[in-house]
């Protein structure tokens, strides 16, 4: 619903959603079901601009059932967090031990008539931000103009090596016959951004963007950097027990709304574990 007047956002859930009782819309902002412009809000004072979207999303016990944990759901989207080892789909060895058959056995037992599609793929030994859409034209909308839509994609990268600060690697990959990515004249282009957020030892944590969705992009620049991710087996880097690739953040428009959606994962677990005992 669109808001009608500017102030902290207590005031102003109370002149939107009137038939609400203070207490209870209280009892929403605190337990995290305040949702601003697709982005949860808990802050009683939080600034809001006239014409924003709020919305109230109700806890739906249901998700405490879902095989992998529900960062977001309504109408248009359900935002997973697929766990490091988990492929997003099937493929001519694996069909039902993926992040789509999961999710797709959960909506089905729901008994709605609800239906289900992957918006893009993360690499099975990278955790964090998995997109489905529940509506076959907003996939195809989405996925014909990537660009124009979906922005600001980032991840948690941790990597061997020393970094700069901050960096942008722009080069062009192309896949080899073994289905590793190099760089190649021939190679679509490819642009990776990083800052530096922690480092210790020989190791550092990254915040990586990027600007294009190239397969392996992230791991195959940064190792052409000599930057490899900690546990990428395929591109040179056998310490640590996963690959430290998660994905933390993606902003999205809905093509057809106009409504902008801001989905967070937080840095795993794994990734605070790592620093706290690593070593040179």
């Amino acid at each position: 619903m669109k808001t009608q007047i500017e102030g902290p956002l207590l005031e102003v859930l109370y002149d939107t959603f009137k038939d609400s009782s203070k207490k209870k819309i209280k009892s929403y902002l605190k337990t995290g079901c305040v949702y601003v412009n697709g982005k949860q809000v808990t802050k009683y004072d939080f600034f809001i601009s006239k014409g924003s979207y709020i919305e109230i999303k109700k806890i739906n016990k249901t998700h405490q059932k879902s095989p992998l944990p529900i960062l977001f759901e309504d109408d248009s989207f359900l935002v997973v967090e697929k766990p490091a080892g988990l492929l997003s789909i099937a493929t001519e060895k694996e069909k039902e031990q993926t992040a789509y058959h999961k999710m797709r056995t959960f909506v089905n037992m729901r008994g709605r008539k609800e239906k289900l599609f992957i918006l893009h793929r993360l690499d099975r030994e990278t955790s964090g931000i998995l997109i489905f859409v529940k509506d076959e034209k907003l996939k195809h909308l989405l996925q014909q103009n990537w660009t124009e839509f979906v922005k600001n994609r980032e991840y948690f990268a941790i990597v061997s090596g020393n970094p700069k600060e901050k960096d942008v690697i722009s080069l062009c990959l192309d896949e080899g016959k073994d289905l590793k990515m190099y760089v190649s004249k021939n190679g679509k282009k490819c642009i990776t951004k990083y800052k530096k957020l922690l480092k210790k030892d020989s190791y550092a944590l990254l915040k990586v963007q990027i600007e294009t969705g190239r397969k392996n992009q992230i791991r195959a620049s940064l190792a052409y950097q000599n930057l490899p991710i900690v546990g990428d087996l395929k591109y040179g880097n056998k310490k640590g027990k996963r690959l430290y690739l998660h994905a933390s953040n993606i902003e999205i428009e809905h093509p057809i709304t106009h409504q902008k959606y801001h989905f967070k994962s937080k840095e795993p677990r794994e990734f605070k574990k790592f620093f706290a005992t690593s070593s040179k």
